[in-house]
């Protein structure tokens, strides 16, 4: 079994007990999940560490354990991190670079002890924005660069109209409430960053028809990137209930793609990176 493999089962496994590892990729209290060396996770990772119940924002491998003078706690079970390895290999003559989707286990510090961390990992850090977080919600959409066309005209409907650059959301007054507006507004945004002026995706630029597979994957690079911008704003939202119609759509296209999520997962990680670039970031 291959890392894409590997990391879609785990994803698999959350969705078939009715989780879904995007919906809050982080702990807004303790912050985003971060290495014993202060290093922020990200794409796929922040969501497989979304999977745990830890309070602790702080990951290490057993050996680190060791080094920082403790150790895991008996009967304490690893998680999985993924990481890119570029490899040489000889093509006609020619020597060319290639990534390599690899993985290493990590664990809590919530499954250590007696490990010395450094104070500034320990204290709370403020990973969100420190005032209201519709004004957050508003701060991000006002200050997103080369934002697209942004109107309110058909009140029927949310889209992304790539053709004309243009996001449509629905008045805020038809949304029963306020959190599911900036939710919605996040994910036509996420779309956008498509754009062939921005991230330049293929899913978005290759008109890609509805229920499509492209159209699928893009539909979940904007609801990651959806979900993180809330988590970022400290929006909390229940626009899209874990139905179990809508959990066994998400097994069943990852169960015909082994890369689907994983590639999903980093368009999400940029999306969201493109649309915060002016925003201040830990």
């Amino acid at each position: 079994m291959n890392v894409y493999e590997i990391v879609t089962d785990r994803i698999i496994e959350q969705l078939s007990q009715g989780k879904v590892p995007w919906r809050k990729p982080w702990n807004t209290e303790t912050g985003k999940p971060r290495s014993i060396h202060g290093h922020y996770y990200q794409g796929i990772n922040l969501f497989l560490l979304a999977c745990s119940n830890y309070s602790s924002p702080i990951w290490l491998t057993y050996d680190q354990a060791a080094k920082h003078g403790g150790h895991v706690k008996k009967g304490e079970k690893s998680t999985l991190v993924t990481f890119w390895k570029r490899i040489e290999k000889q093509v006609d003559g020619e020597t060319e670079t290639f990534p390599i989707l690899r993985y290493y286990s990590v664990f809590n510090l919530d499954q250590c002890e007696n490990v010395s961390v450094p104070e500034k990992l320990i204290s709370k850090e403020q990973t969100t924005f420190t005032h209201d977080s519709i004004q957050a919600a508003e701060l991000v959409i006002n200050n997103m660069p080369n934002k697209p066309v942004c109107q309110s005209i058909k009140q029927d409907s949310a889209y992304y109209k790539p053709s004309e650059d243009i996001v449509n959301v629905p008045d805020k007054s038809h949304f029963p409430i306020l959190e599911e507006y900036y939710s919605t507004y996040f994910h036509e945004l996420a779309h956008s960053t498509g754009h062939v002026s921005r991230l330049n995706r293929g899913e978005i630029m290759d008109h890609n028809f509805f229920a499509s597979h492209a159209y699928s994957k893009e539909e979940l690079t904007a609801e990651m990137t959806a979900c993180y911008l809330n988590t970022t704003c400290g929006i909390e939202t229940k626009t899209e209930e874990n139905s179990i119609a809508y959990l066994q759509s998400w097994i069943s296209r990852l169960k015909n793609d082994s890369k689907f999520i994983i590639t999903a997962a980093s368009k999400a990680q940029k999306a969201a990176d493109y649309i915060l670039i002016a925003q201040v970031q830990p």
